[in-house]
């Protein structure tokens, strides 16, 4: 068992933490170059200002390695490969080269944003049972989870390779070399890390590989401040480093994987050789929704995130929504139901199912928006009809698929303006709790709904072989006269798509800087239950919402916004309070 090391004493705080590592070693203490010091000084917070580039994540070591990329000259593609392999060793209940993910890029020579859906895709050998016992009920939702069976193809590292050959100026080489010298150096266990190893404890501990990497010898849960090393993580990108990712989809790891899936002892999967081999990364047109003079673009389906914030966006663009009041959340809410309404009909993989036209045409959204009554809450929510000519709300029945919040956003500009909106996940914290080579595996296919049909009516995001699950990411470029003005993104589930869409209104509409407009309380009513997010001011308003019909629930709302607002020539960089995220910008 690797041995761990505690810091003679408990580290002042985490910046302070991660510096002391980053001189422990020549390669990694070459993340921070003296001639840029000071610039790093000033902008060593949540929020960073700068002319040229800007780098904003959900760790500081990760924002480091993708500050020092930028500054060498490098692609905002480039950034992106060094930080989510940086992402990958330091949030790896987050995301990583076992999970998938969704980039919207702005290419600044031709004006022009494209998607890339690197989503994980369902075994050729799925079946419609897949999430069934064997009584034809569905598992729970962490029977079905933990082990080899929600596990899908990973499309992570061919997403990096595959934008780095189209993009990228720097050597492949040297963008995983830092990720490389922090796994073989180690690393200071994040207070957010330790939380959710802590959180995660007895699944996380069911495996013999995570027990020991996860945990001290004694049993007990990694702690803050702790020195984690992982040699067969940086074994791994040395391996990549070398020979792309060819050891991936068609050598030794795909037959790691594919061994490790299919022997997980209780829960064994079905993926393949021929999954690896099939995979492919797609680049995919945006979906743009008008917003009040404004294009907000995002990752179309596999993904639902672009389309229900655009729903949402475009139903209460009809209100005056002048300040966020009780009426103005109220109003959010019941736009966030209808949405989420459609989305529970119709939005699956599009290459399998049919999905109907104009689901953010803003006729369509009108007539939604005449649904909400003049006050008090709306007795029935049901999805509607974007084109009757297809009739597509009786083909379909709605879905059950759970979403439990983890997930990772970065957002990145380069010197001459190319832009990387890219949300990043394994799904659940931790995902299937299978490692191999020194990652974790995802479940991405509990995304999928468990039961294929419903009343007799198939599911649209059912189960099928080469399928991508439905995703909530919902990582996003807003236009405004045809040049990027933000860019946003978060993690947590089904509720990044109100994180985001709150992100955006509070920012756009009600004129809040954007680290403020990240940083007020969420409040979100996917499905007639409206979640305030505890401690906050929010809370305020529960007894008013319940009064008016709501019913209420009061929790931890984890997002991890991170964002660059853009207004003439100067970037804004906004990380999200919550989590450990740091902007970095010159």
């Amino acid at each position: 068992m690797r041995k761990l090391a505690i810091y003679s004493c408990l580290i002042a705080g985490l910046l302070s933490g991660i510096s002391g590592l980053l001189s422990a070693a020549d390669e990694v203490s070459s993340i921070i170059n003296p001639e840029h010091a000071e610039s790093l000084a000033v902008s060593n917070s949540r929020t960073a200002t700068g002319s040229k580039f800007m780098v904003v994540t959900a760790n500081p070591l990760a924002s480091r390695v993708g500050y020092n990329i930028l500054h060498k000259g490098g692609h905002a593609i480039d950034a992106m490969v060094a930080v989510q392999a940086v992402l990958g060793l330091v949030e790896p209940q987050s995301s990583g080269l076992g999970g998938g993910a969704f980039v919207v890029y702005y290419d600044s020579q031709s004006g022009k944003i494209t998607t890339y859906d690197a989503r994980e895709t369902a075994p050729l050998k799925a079946t419609e049972e897949l999430f069934l016992d064997a009584t034809g009920q569905p598992l729970s939702f962490y029977d079905a989870v933990v082990g080899g069976r929600s596990v899908g193809t990973p499309g992570t590292p061919m997403l990096m390779k595959n934008l780095h050959d189209k993009y990228g100026r720097l050597n492949w080489s040297e963008l995983l070399t830092p990720a490389i010298s922090i796994a073989e150096n180690g690393f200071a266990v994040s207070p957010y890390m330790a939380k959710s190893i802590a959180a995660d404890r007895q699944r996380l501990s069911r495996y013999p590989d995570t027990k020991s990497y996860f945990f001290n010898d004694d049993g007990s849960p990694l702690k803050a401040g702790q020195l984690l090393q992982n040699p067969a993580y940086a074994d791994t990108l040395r391996l990549m480093s070398k020979s792309g990712i060819e050891p991936f989809y068609q050598g030794e790891i795909a037959h790691a994987i594919v061994d490790r899936v299919g022997n997980a002892e209780g829960n064994p999967g079905v993926l393949s050789l021929q999954d690896f081999s099939q995979y492919r990364v797609i680049e995919r047109p945006p979906a743009c929704a008008p917003y009040r003079g404004y294009q907000v673009c995002g990752m179309g389906p596999p993904s639902s995130g672009a389309l229900t914030v655009g729903q949402i966006l475009g139903i209460v663009s009809h209100f005056e929504l002048n300040k966020p009041d009780l009426e103005s959340w109220r109003l959010i809410g019941e736009a966030t139901r209808l949405a989420f309404a459609d989305r529970g009909r119709y939005m699956a993989d599009t290459d399998y199912v049919d999905m109907p036209q104009g689901l953010i045409n803003p006729d369509y959204l009108k007539q939604r928006s005449q649904l909400i009554m003049t006050d008090g809450v709306m007795e029935n929510v049901s999805p509607g009809e974007p084109d009757p000519s297809q009739k597509l709300s009786t083909r379909y029945a709605d879905d059950t698929a759970l979403e439990l919040p983890s997930t990772s956003h970065l957002s990145i500009i380069d010197e001459q303006g190319n832009i990387v909106s890219m949300t990043t996940t394994i799904e659940n914290g931790f995902g299937s709790r299978l490692m191999v080579k020194g990652f974790l595996l995802n479940n991405e296919l509990t995304d999928f709904s468990f039961q294929a049909q419903r009343d007799g009516m198939p599911v649209a995001n059912r189960v099928e072989p080469g399928k991508r699950p439905r995703s909530s990411m919902s990582p996003t470029i807003v236009l405004k006269d045809n040049k990027p003005t933000l860019v946003i993104g978060s993690p947590g589930g089904p509720f990044i798509i109100g994180y985001v869409a709150k992100a955006i209104i509070a920012h756009l509409q009600w004129g809040m800087d954007i680290d403020k407009a990240i940083a007020m309380p969420h409040l979100f009513n996917p499905y007639g239950t409206y979640y305030i997010e505890a401690d906050t001011e929010a809370v305020k308003l529960q007894d008013e919402l319940e009064l008016l019909g709501y019913p209420v629930k009061v929790q931890d709302m984890n997002s991890g916004v991170s964002a660059i607002d853009i207004q003439d020539g100067k970037l804004t960089g906004s990380a999200d309070h919550r989590r450990e995220g740091l902007a970095l910008g010159e």
